[in-house]
């Protein structure tokens, strides 16, 4: 008689995507769900970083601006995240960081939008974007001005006033997909430009900003494009907005750089984009971990990705429907990004008590708990593992402890 066959066994059988695992440096027993906020150390990146610091650093010095290419790692990166994002060869660049990107993706947008002062945005949008735009708004001396609304009422409030809908693609908590397509659709019918956060999107759903007609995009180099802690951020800006002025003038961004002049020239096309020197460590490592994803098929990370996420889901109503969990995503995962979320009034505690038996994901306040399902490394297995220690942490209580009320500096 045939042994019954493991359903999570067979899935992990099955993935086509499975061999990508053994790419990452992964802990024996952790269960990471966290690749939302920071994706796991692919091992090439060692190797990478190693060469980069010894040799390239270590003996060609200032040489290897030119001789490693340092140098045009910006364009080099960029394009190939473009790869990802749907975007043409010259219309991203890599470096600095998403709250800087954001700003000059604003200032880029408002050059172009002449007697228009507007900065419009949802109320529950990731908060470094508002608060850019919001400094933004405070430097200008009055000739700028913030508008928040609720995501449902974004469309309704596209008039004759705003200049720039700055909107994220994938809710950092909600997970929901914002139809990329159809809202800068209106937002060009309302005269309005569009800067996109795809720092949720990018590696996680497939994206295509040549199809949507976007405007302006930026993202965060170090979640699902597995590019390390504080990983360079990158820019998108369609050819049609090259001209434009995103204010943050500096040097790497000039016409001729080295030719050292005393008036600021902008550098044609995207270059114009750049501000200061490269990171070229983190650059190096970003590089890696975008090279990694760019092996993978998309549309089989979204489907993976997919059933990562229903499965959780189900998981949970069954094992775990008793102890309050209100799930806060959207239903239909055709909607929903790579993670799935649940509310609770003791969301913290049973976090820590979640890393306390290696399944690792986050807290976001005030209630909420996130799991990040990043279809490279995350098995089957993990999810439903994942979930019996959820129950247990439940059933014993585990979470109902002093020290887990302690709010860390970071959640």
């Amino acid at each position: 008689m045939n042994a019954p066959v493991d359903p999570i066994a067979l899935l992990d059988a099955e993935d086509p995507l499975r061999h990508f695992r053994d790419q990452f440096t992964i802990r024996d027993g952790l269960i990471y769900l966290d690749g939302n906020s920071l994706g796991m150390l692919p091992k090439r990146t060692v190797a990478r970083m190693s060469e980069t610091i010894t040799q390239e650093w270590g003996e060609g010095l200032i040489t290897s601006w030119l001789g490693a290419d340092w140098v045009n790692s910006p364009r080099r990166i960029g394009d190939k995240i473009g790869r990802l994002i749907g975007a043409q060869p010259g219309e991203v660049i890599a470096g600095e960081s998403t709250s800087i990107n954001i700003f000059k993706a604003l200032t880029a947008a408002l050059s172009l939008q002449e007697g228009r002062h507007v900065l419009l945005s949802e109320t529950t949008n990731f908060p470094t974007d508002n608060y850019m735009m919001q400094g933004l708004a405070r430097f200008s001396g009055g000739t700028l001005s913030t508008r928040e609304v609720a995501p449902e009422d974004v469309l309704g409030a596209l008039d004759d006033t705003v200049a720039v809908l700055l909107l994220t693609q994938v809710h950092y908590k909600t997970a929901r997909i914002r139809d990329m397509r159809e809202v800068t659709r209106k937002a060009h019918e309302a005269g309005v430009l569009v800067v996109w956060d795809l720092s949720h999107s990018a590696g996680a759903i497939e994206v295509d900003l040549t199809d949507a007609n976007a405007d302006f995009a930026v993202g965060c180099g170090y979640k699902f494009l597995n590019g390390g802690p504080g990983a360079p951020a990158y820019l998108y800006a369609a050819k049609r907005h090259h001209g434009a002025h995103p204010v943050l003038s500096g040097w790497f961004g000039h016409a001729r750089p080295f030719d050292f002049e005393g008036q600021f020239e902008a550098a044609n096309g995207i270059d114009r984009f750049q501000c200061g020197t490269p990171p070229v460590l983190g650059m190096n490592a970003l590089e890696e971990g975008v090279d990694l994803i760019l092996e993978a098929d998309m549309a089989a990370l979204r489907k993976k990705s997919v059933a990562l996420s229903e499965l959780f889901v189900t998981l949970v109503a069954e094992r775990c429907g008793e102890f309050g969990f209100e799930f806060i995503c959207p239903a239909n995962s055709a909607e929903r990004g790579s993670q799935v979320a649940f509310a609770h009034p003791n969301a913290y505690e049973m976090m820590q008590a979640l890393k306390a038996r290696e399944v690792i994901g986050d807290f976001r306040a005030p209630n909420v708990m996130r799991f990040g399902l990043t279809p490279l490394y995350t098995s089957f297995a993990d999810i439903a593992e994942a979930v019996e220690r959820l129950r247990t942490i439940c059933v014993e209580r585990e979470w109902d402890r002093p020290e887990y009320r302690e709010r860390a500096a970071v959640t």
